[in-house]
């Protein structure tokens, strides 16, 4: 590592080729999980560097090297207590890719957040990627960390031209940092409304948005008042914008009221209107459940994470 001074950029590059040098992995799990397991009294205090970047336990400063702090002090990402500190971004691993996001909890408005639906997002690219030809231009909306676009290019053979784009310029950073830290370097970074600021078309749409109503408004869980507006918007937008033979690939969830799935049922009219082809599919029956104690969800049986899949005439 560097010890030169160091951007944020730099730093964080850094600490994440230095995490990949020394074999570090962490699989991100759901906030609620990461409570219970830190609540555990042998996990009050950081033993290992899974420990500090993962977990975000607090940490005695002698565990880490001076290479390492300075890493964290040049980002800014360091708070210290007496002789105990703690790392205010976390590093987690997506098969060999590395990413760096926010620290847990995630309570800021620009947060960036990494979880379960980042994995289960990524198995649905490669499934979707699997059956058809490698795109030459990808578009990722409301990118976060940079996962999904990221993880699509890293693929093998597949080195196409990729926005990066998101309306929250932290996300925007951390995505900068994730495409260099995973050998991505032609990849462009738009902050965008959805696509407001995006320009051109692509062969390859996707989309992992958030899809929640949060009442906090947080830009990483907040969908829209149904918690699936933002969705809408992203296939609406996102259909137009499609090459001949391109396909976009939401990955998102709905409400479910009385056996109905409300965004489909709100979709569906539009998807058929285009003429397009599609294939809408559930992928897990029930996430979030603790939501539904939230007045937005009074009367929601459910919420079910699914995935749209609408093909460009042609294709």
């Amino acid at each position: 590592m560097r010890l030169r001074a160091l951007s944020r950029h730099e730093a964080l590059v850094d600490l994440g080729c230095h995490l990949k040098s020394t074999g570090y992995s962490f699989r991100a799990p759901t906030p609620a999980t990461h409570a219970l397991v830190n609540a555990r009294p042998e996990n009050q205090i950081a033993r290992s560097l899974t420990d500090i970047f993962g977990w975000g336990r607090p940490f005695r400063t002698r565990l880490v090297s001076e290479d390492i702090l300075t890493m964290l002090e040049a980002v800014g990402a360091i708070e210290t207590s007496g002789d105990l500190a703690r790392s205010l971004v976390r590093y987690s691993t997506l098969d060999n890719l590395l990413f760096v996001h926010s620290a847990y909890p995630t309570n800021d408005n620009d947060a960036v957040f990494f979880g379960p639906d980042t994995y289960r997002f990524a198995r649905l690219l490669g499934q979707k990627l699997g059956e058809a030809e490698m795109p030459g231009s990808i578009i990722d909306i409301g990118c976060g960390s940079g996962a999904g676009g990221i993880f699509a290019v890293s693929r093998p053979a597949c080195r196409p031209d990729v926005v990066l784009s998101d309306v929250n310029e932290h996300a925007l950073s951390l995505a900068r940092v994730n495409a260099e830290l995973n050998g991505v370097r032609t990849a462009q970074f738009v902050r965008s409304d959805v696509l407001s600021d995006v320009e051109g078309c692509a062969d390859l749409i996707i989309a992992n948005p958030p899809y929640l109503c949060d009442p906090a408004r947080r830009l990483y869980r907040h969908g829209g008042e149904r918690g699936f507006e933002l969705s809408q918007r992203i296939v609406e937008e996102g259909v137009a914008r499609l090459n001949a033979n391109g396909r976009l690939i939401l990955y998102t969830a709905s409400p479910v009221v009385d056996a109905v799935d409300q965004f489909f049922e709100t979709i569906e009219p539009y998807l058929m209107s285009t003429g397009n082809r599609f294939v809408y599919e559930e992928i897990d029956p029930d996430v979030f459940g603790e939501e539904l104690t939230m007045p937005a969800y009074a009367h929601v049986d459910r919420i079910s994470v699914v995935a749209l899949t609408v093909f460009a005439a042609g294709a």
